[in-house]
């Protein structure tokens, strides 16, 4: 499905979705992690976001695992994922009551790698795994305007830190 008819299928997602997602992802045991806009969200930044996007495992257990966690959303777009389509395609996107992107790889990066150096935040007593800084920076080397600003948003937590450290 095309970006531009998303609006009409789908609303923005709030916190309280990205929650009760990532509390389906750990209940079917999925190897997620969150990345895009909510992921920068969830380090400091002030944004929006229209999508919740997630690097996953591509691996079809693991999809299974992830179709049956997005199962709870109302219209259950993610039952016409197939096994394949995440190492097949880009990005997928379940246009549902909110969008989910799902990768298995972002900008040359596979979920196993960004796996190495996630953070675990919690929200609403639940865990979720986000990409670091340093990985985020990376998966956000694309010529998009939110992009850049969000390197630069991310390089900045990164001297904060270290600056912290010293």
């Amino acid at each position: 499905m095309d970006d531009q008819d998303d609006h009409r299928l789908a609303r923005a997602p709030q916190p309280d979705d990205l929650i009760r997602l990532c509390r389906a992802l750990n209940e079917a045991a999925a190897r997620y992690m969150l990345v895009g806009g909510f992921a920068v969200i969830a380090h400091g930044a002030g944004r929006f976001t229209k999508d919740v996007d997630l690097l996953v495992d591509d691996a079809p257990e693991n999809v299974a695992r992830i179709r049956t966690a997005l199962s709870i959303l109302a219209d259950n777009v993610v039952a016409d994922v197939a096994d394949d389509d995440i190492r097949d395609h880009v990005v997928v996107r379940v246009a549902d009551e909110i969008i989910v992107g799902l990768m298995g790889r972002a900008c040359g990066v596979g979920y196993a790698e960004a796996a190495a150096d996630a953070e675990t935040l919690e929200r609403g007593g639940v865990k979720i795994p986000v990409a670091s800084p340093a990985t985020l920076i990376r998966l956000k080397d694309t010529p998009r305007p939110q992009d850049a600003v969000d390197r630069a948003f991310l390089e900045g937590v990164l001297r904060a830190r270290t600056a912290q450290r010293r």
